[in-house]
């Protein structure tokens, strides 16, 4: 098969593109015929190194795919040849990524694609809805009528949290790099959007909600939590999914007598029982047209290099370039 994959970790110029052996599903593993596949920040932050983890070698790249059941394992149950499905978790803890013709994933971490929803669509939605949806269910409990701020609505985890957030009834509030962005954050549903670099974020928040707002999501490499702190209400919630590096002054005092919550979670830690009951809302919320993945690009397989440049370029480098999901295409 075709893959895109690393014989050791470096910057993304170590990605090779080129044949390696098809894959054999065992015991409960699911033989897919990837037809897309998605590109997350985490993917080259393994590629470069800078997480360390046990990676098999040659390593392909990647986490997310969606795809069509070729062969499955003589444990597994749940899928038969020709089901469309969709899933996360791969490229982690050993196991090989999804940047591929075919990948072999246990059934525990694939789910049915709904009809009508394109396999781009599936992949793109895939770690950043599992992500939205523990933090704003799971961990926030986020209630219908509550405000919740998140930065960088156009994003892939950010237009994912503005679009789950308005689907249970949430108003949300959040910030964009240009007037495009902004009417983006608008069409997504978001109740305020506001221009990051032409208005002042704190004043305008201040505005839409006086009395702070019940759920802070922070994106941000290094997150300002005195600033944040400042625009919780009493017993506001705050979710931590970024700056693994970070090392913020973090001022206590304010925090508590607020009687606030933090939540720090990593999406793939979560059970698969965990991860099951996020996959099955969205797949509800796929089919029923509420939530749509927002992609920036889809780039074949074989510039797999290229869209790693992409992502490091808008999320370490800052440049802000994307506005969405990188799809990749085998």
């Amino acid at each position: 098969m075709k893959a895109a994959y690393i014989h050791a970790t470096g910057p993304a110029d170590q990605i090779q593109f080129g044949d390696l052996p098809d894959p054999i599903p065992q015991g409960a593993e699911v033989l897919v015929r990837v037809g897309a596949a998605s590109v997350n920040p985490i993917d080259t932050y393994i590629r470069s190194g800078a997480i360390a983890m046990d990676l098999p070698l040659p390593y392909v790249v990647g986490c997310d795919l969606a795809g069509t059941v070729e062969a499955v394992g003589p444990d597994a149950s749940d899928f038969k040849v020709g089901d469309r499905v969709w899933g996360s978790n791969q490229g982690l803890l050993g196991r090989q990524g999804t940047c591929s013709q075919y990948a072999k994933v246990d059934q525990q971490w694939l789910y049915r694609t709904p009809d009508g929803v394109r396999n781009e669509d599936a992949a793109a939605i895939s770690l950043v809805g599992i992500t939205a949806h523990l933090g704003l269910v799971r961990d926030a409990k986020l209630k219908k009528g509550e405000i919740l701020f998140v930065n960088g609505g156009t994003g892939g985890v950010g237009s994912a949290v503005v679009q789950m957030a308005k689907i249970l009834g949430a108003k949300v509030i959040t910030t964009a790099g240009s007037e495009e962005k902004v009417q983006a954050c608008l069409e997504l549903g978001a109740d305020l959007a506001i221009n990051y670099k032409t208005e002042d974020v704190s004043s305008r928040i201040k505005e839409f909600a006086p009395d702070g707002v019940h759920v802070w999501w922070e994106t941000l490499r290094e997150p300002n939590f005195d600033r944040t702190i400042a625009h919780l209400r009493q017993r506001g919630r705050m979710i931590l999914m970024a700056g693994r590096d970070a090392r913020p002054e973090f001022p206590v005092g304010p925090f508590y007598v607020r009687e606030c919550r933090l939540f720090g979670f990593v999406m793939f830690l979560a059970s698969a029982e965990e991860q099951q009951a996020a996959a099955d809302d969205i797949n509800r919320w796929l089919a029923e047209g509420k939530l749509k993945p927002r992609i920036d690009r889809a780039l074949p397989l074989a510039e797999t290099a290229t869209a790693h440049r992409l992502q490091e370029e808008s999320t370490v480098g800052l440049s802000g370039a994307l506005s969405g999901k990188i799809v990749i295409v085998p």
